[in-house]
């Protein structure tokens, strides 16, 4: 298989999980839309979660 198909393949089954997930658990996708509404009041969630993934990556990397 090459990386293209594998790629592909890949991108399928996310997304057919991601519908899946929303069939399975309605109320996440609801609480989803109230979040993506509710964005301007939440940024600063997302600027905390961006600089934790940040730190992560930093402090995971080897330093001379």
């Amino acid at each position: 298989m090459n990386p293209l198909t594998r790629r592909k393949l890949g991108l399928f089954f996310s997304l057919g999980l991601i519908f899946a997930l929303i069939l399975l658990f309605p109320r996440a996708l609801v609480w989803l839309e109230l979040a993506a509404r509710e964005l301007r009041y939440m940024w600063w969630l997302i600027a905390i979660l961006a600089v934790g993934v940040w730190m992560i990556i930093y402090f995971r990397k080897k330093h001379d």
